[in-house]
Parts: C-alpha cells; structure tokens; sequence
C-alpha cells in the first residue's frame, strides 16, 4: 500500500477516569503524541483532575460513568460511544481497563471498527478463578498490549485462548524531560530538604509507593534493622488511603527496632524527580509482582542505585549488578545485603553504575519508544481489513 493510500488512524483510548497513576499518565502520553502527529485522537473517561491536561493540548474528550461495573451502565455506555465513534470517525478502539473494556467491545463491534487492548496488570482471578469471564475481554483486542514479559506470559498462562500472534509487548516508560538529573535545579532540592526537615550528611534510602503490606515497607525496616551502625536516613513517600492501622504498626515498627528518628513518612510528594534527586538509594521493596514497576526505571533514570525485588517487571528493567541490584523477594536480610552493597560504594563505583543506569533507561523505556512502538499498532490496525 502506498504512502497516499494509508488510513490514516483515528483513536478513542477509553479508561475509567482521570484522577492519577500510570494507566492515565500513559493515555495522556499517547494522547499528546498523537496530537503533536496531527493525528485525531479522542478519551473517553468519568473524567478527573488530570482532565486539564488534555484540555491542555487540545484534545477532546467524551465523559461516560466508565469506572461502573454495573451491567446496565456499561450497555448504556457502549450505546453512547457507538454514537460517538460514527459522529467523529474513529477507526482504532484502545481500552485500558476492564469496566470500560466492555463497552468499548460492544461499541466498536457494531461500528465495525478496530479494537485493541492494554493489559496493566495481572488482575485478580478470584475464587475458582471465576473473575476470569469479567477479565477476559482484556484478551479480545486485535491486538493485545502487554506492559512486560511478566505480563505477557500471565497472559498466556491464564487467558489460553489468547493467540500469542495477537500480543505486542510494550513497556511502559519514563518521561526523561522530567526524570533527568540535569532537569532538577539544586533549589527544587533544597525545597524539599527544607520542606521536609531532612538530614543533608546522612544517605537518603527512598521508597515510593502507597502504604500497603506488599509494597514492602515493613521488609525496609526489617533491612535497616539490620544496618543501625551504618549512617543513613529512610524515606517512605505514599498515603495510607485511610489505612492507618497500617501506618500506626510501621511506626511501632520502627520504634521496636530502635530506628527512632531515621525515617520520614511523606503523604504526598508532587516533586518525584527532586525528591529522588536527593536520595541515594532507590527501593522498590514489592513483596507481590510489579506489572512493570515504575519506581526502578524512575530511579535508575535519575542515576540511582537501585534496590528492587527478583519479581515482575524489576527482572526486565534492573540488570543485576550493572544499573542496580536486585534481592530475594520478601528477604529482609537479602534487601540489607544490597543496602550494604550499596552504602559501602565508593565515588567511582557510584558514577560508573548510575551511568549504566541513565544508559538503559534511555535505550529501552523513553516514552518516545513507548509512543512510538503504540502509534505503531493503530496504524497497523487502521490499515488492516475487518
């Protein structure tokens, strides 16, 4: 087919709402590339704080109650987006999550459009693996993407009807115009430091992630238990979501470890990039698979020592020993080994292993190979016969 006879793609990514987390940051990456090609493109979500954001840029968006998992909504749903795909001539259906999935099945089956998918994450199968009918229209696109290895074979282990030729695996990406060490000003980082009343002579060991048992801060503890002797301070950055019993048991934790003093707990942080800056050492501590895991890619593109479990995504993003090291799962005394490890580097070893950090980082998961590698599968699919 010739460059004049291409269809060109006209894409509705469709996702629950807007309000924050990877799924949303990668639509509205998408989305701005499509925007910046000249390419059509529309979202469909219940909407959201991060709505402005494709306000920003223009693109336009069609709000449904799509976070709904009553059967009732998610027809009239599909109804609507039927409407919507034939007024604006969308050719390429892209669904990010299983409540929207189906209407956006149902409504780009009777347009006759194209329809591929994201798998995020592994999904919970439920008793007898019964939620696998509600998950499995995750597996109907023309095209499947997978966000890691790791998810791609969970695909292929539970979904077996899922062709293999149908799965594309794109990783998930890092935003290097942020997550840079040349973006970050020192006064973004004194901002914190000052912000959050923390030590400026003693390492920084940072983990991200929302205060819940699998995300492992418990297991951090546990490690730096094991290191009181050696300096440095521990940072947890994540809200409990009304947890507190949780939050109340780490901080007895840490009291009942004699760590009293050389942890900070940060609700929220809107400076990722500054805050990762002024830290040493990044820890993604999961104790359960990471889809991808964000947090090793953010930290190894900030030139971090990184610390990550030998699960999930971390396997595919962190080369042991190279741009970080990895610990056994759930092993506190693997995790303060590598904690060791990495406190007892020396300056040149230091530089030579964030340098092979940044390296992979920007080899393998910019978000313009993300985008790139997506764009890609809508045009295959605009140009592929129903």
């Amino acid at each position: 087919m010739s460059e004049e006879q291409k269809v060109q793609p006209v894409v509705l990514q469709v996702l629950p709402e807007l309000e924050q987390g990877g799924v949303e940051r990668g639509t509205i990456e998408i989305a701005a590339e499509l925007q910046k090609r000249g390419i059509k493109n529309f979202v469909a979500s219940k909407g959201g704080r991060m709505s402005y954001n494709l306000d920003r840029i223009k693109v336009p968006q069609l709000v449904l109650p799509l976070k709904s998992k009553n059967p009732f909504t998610i027809m009239r749903n599909a109804k609507k987006m039927e409407k919507f795909i034939k007024e604006n001539g969308v050719n390429v259906v892209h669904a990010r999550s299983r409540a929207p999935a189906w209407s956006a099945y149902f409504a780009a089956k009777r347009c006759g459009v194209h329809f591929v998918t994201t798998f995020h994450g592994t999904y919970g199968l439920g008793f007898l693996g019964l939620k696998k009918l509600y998950n499995r229209v995750m597996t109907y696109g023309e095209k499947v993407i997978a966000i890691s290895e790791h998810i791609r074979k969970h695909i292929l282990k539970n979904y077996k009807k899922t062709p293999e030729n149908n799965l594309v695996l794109i990783h998930r990406c890092v935003n290097i115009e942020s997550f840079a060490p040349e973006a970050v000003t020192p006064e973004r980082m004194i901002n914190i430091i000052k912000e959050y009343n923390l030590p400026e002579d003693k390492p920084i060991i940072l983990l991200i992630g929302r205060l819940t048992s699998w995300k492992g801060q418990r297991l951090l503890i546990e490690a730096a238990a094991k290191l009181k002797e050696k300096e440095f301070h521990c940072v947890f950055v994540g809200d409990d979501q009304g947890r507190v019993k949780y939050t109340d048991s780490l901080r007895k934790l840490i009291k009942d470890r004699g760590l009293a003093g050389r942890f900070t707990f940060i609700k929220n942080i809107f400076d990722v990039p500054a805050m990762m800056m002024i830290s040493d050492i990044v820890v993604s501590a999961s104790t359960e698979p990471e889809a991808f895991g964000r947090i090793a890619i953010e930290g190894q593109a900030m030139g971090k020592i990184v610390a990550a479990s030998n699960i999930g995504g971390s396997l595919e993003t962190v080369i042991d020993g190279e741009t970080g090291r990895l610990f056994e799962s759930g092993n506190a005394e693997s995790l303060a080994e590598v904690l060791d490890w990495a406190l007892s580097l020396n300056v040149g070893e230091r530089k030579k292993i964030s340098a092979a950090a940044i390296k992979n980082v920007r080899e393998h998961f910019t978000k313009q190979i993300m985008c790139d590698k997506t764009i890609k599968v809508y045009e295959e699919l605009a140009n592929k016969r129903q």
